[in-house]
This record gives C-alpha cells, structure tokens and sequence, in this order.
C-alpha cells in the first residue's frame, strides 16, 4: 500500500508499523484466550495427529479489497504455530470472487486451531476496506478526501483505520489526544449555562494553548472546531483554525460556506460531516469541501465472506 500523502492539515495516518502490530497481538491473544481458555482445541487434540502436515487457502468468497494481509505473520506468532503463510496480494489490492488470498502450511493442528482467527480479523478488515473503497469510488472527487472519525470497535481502532487506507480514504485523529476538536460539548462545559463559552474563544485558547505545549503535543498539532450555523463560521475564520467542521450543513449551506472560506481565510481546510452515506457523498463532495469525515466507513462495515479451503493430500 501507497505511503501516505503529506499534508500539514491531516492528522497521522495508521501505518503498518509497530503500533499495528502490537494492537494486533493484543487482540489476537485475547482471541486466543477466548477460544481455548487455559486449556486445548480438544477436538482437534482428540482427532489429529501431533504431527500430520497439510496446506490450505484463504478464499475470497465475494470480491472485495485487502486490507490486513500484513498482520498474518503476528497471527501466527502470537499462536505459536508451526506454520507458514504466503500472502498473495498486498493490502490495499482488489480481488474477485474465489480469488486465493493467503497459502498456509504445516501442522494441522495448528492450522484448525488458528483458522478462525485468521479468518475473522481479515474478513473484519477487508469488509471495512472494502466499504471504503465504494465511498471513494462514489465520491468521484480528485480535490476531497474522505476521513474516518473515532466511531471503531473498542480495541480494533487501529487496525480498522488501518483497513480504510487500504480501500483509498484518509485517517482522522486516532485519538483524543492527537489534537484538538473542539465541539458543542466542550463549549457549554466550559462556560456557564446562561453564557456557554463563544466558539470564538475557545478556538484563540486552544490556538494559544497549542502554541505553548508545542513541544509536548504530537505534531502537526492540528486546532480543528466544530461549527453548526454560517454566522459560526464566519466568526471563527479570522482565527485560523487548521480545519472547520461543518455539522450537518445542507448542501447550499456547504457552497456558502466555501465561498465564505475563500473570502475571509483560504488556508483553512473545510470538513463537511453528518449525513454522510453512500447516496449523499458524491453531491456532498461537488460542493468544494477540502475533506468528507463519516463513521459508517467503520460502524457500517460488515466482515467479507472469506473462507477456508483444504488442500486434499497427495
């Protein structure tokens, strides 16, 4: 899969490094205990022989786009098998139908054992990539990008960012504490409820707060707020926040606002966000926003229908 693109308003994509691995290896090993406990596959210890050998493929039963074909390895390893994987595509690839994804081969035991492993974590990260590519592929825009947002399954997040870079999108922050976002929420709290503080304010704190902790904040310590009307907008523009988000804007309100935007602070990046499905994103996009941010890439997702196909023994 393509590096990603650099762009000083985006916050840091999820790659295929060390933080992946180690969120992989943790779900895989609560995996591992969900399935044999402190104890053994006793079906497979009952029937197969300690030592008997055989090969076998994962199969696209539908077609899709990879994503998670490089956590393979870390699989395996965390279950200690005595197995070897081939993987056939990279992520980020498209397959069809019937298509073989992955070769295994070695124990048998260990191979029953880890199947249904293997085959959840990938066909969970291949259905969101999946869906993500037909977002993008629907939004048919070569300026806006597509973000995902933190609406992941608790302890999946990175892998499931991961999972819509391979099907073409882009990675919103990963966490709270990659940035700030600054919401309706944050804005009544932090006033009173006669006088919530102004969106204003709470961007020139937030600007002023990034500007000392620069050094102990994650770069590129992205100020990014929350607006709900036009008049919001054109309030927060002359303080240069990196991004506006746009809630639940109407698509004439959308226009407006990116003509308001190339007026008064052209440098400032507009994400549109709410309302945001498959039959929405292509007019969505027409209106000049910088970016689209949507939650169904990942709480919409279903696992693609992947398989396990046994190689008969010579």
């Amino acid at each position: 899969m393509d590096e990603p693109i650099e762009n000083s308003n985006d916050y840091r994509e999820v790659l295929a490094d060390q933080d992946l691995e180690q969120a992989t290896r943790q779900l895989v090993r609560l995996a591992i205990h969900e399935d044999l406990g402190r104890s053994f596959d006793w079906t497979t210890v009952c029937l197969i022989q300690p030592d008997q050998s055989g090969s076998c493929s994962v199969v696209a039963r539908e077609g899709g786009t990879a994503a998670g074909l490089v956590a393979v390895p870390w699989i395996l390893s965390e279950f200690e098998a005595d197995l070897l994987a081939e993987c056939l595509l990279e992520d980020g690839s498209t397959f069809e139908s019937g298509q073989v994804l992955i070769r295994l081969r070695g124990n048998v035991r260990d191979l029953l054992t880890a199947e249904r492993t293997i085959l959840n974590l990938i066909s969970r990260l291949c259905g969101i990539a999946t869906l993500t590519a037909r977002y993008v592929n629907e939004m048919d825009s070569a300026t806006t990008r597509l973000y995902d947002t933190r609406k992941t399954t608790p302890g999946w997040r990175l892998l499931e960012k991961y999972a819509v870079r391979c099907g073409g999108a882009h990675n919103h922050r990963t966490g709270l504490h990659d940035g700030f976002l600054i919401k309706d929420n944050h804005l009544a709290l932090a006033g009173t409820a006669a006088k919530p503080l102004s969106v204003v304010d709470a961007t020139k704190r937030a600007v002023s707060w990034r500007n000392g902790q620069v050094n102990s904040m994650p770069t590129p310590n992205i100020v990014e707020v929350e607006v709900d009307t036009l008049d919001q907008l054109q309030q927060v523009l002359p303080e240069h926040p990196n991004i506006v988000l746009l809630d639940n804007f109407t698509l004439a309100d959308l226009e407006s606002a990116v003509k308001l935007r190339n007026q008064l602070a052209a440098s400032v990046q507009l994400e549109a966000s709410g309302n945001v499905r498959m039959e929405t994103i292509r007019r969505i996009a027409a209106t000049g926003v910088d970016r689209i941010s949507s939650g169904a890439l990942t709480h919409q997702a279903t696992s693609l229908d992947l398989g396990l196909d046994w190689t008969p023994s010579t």
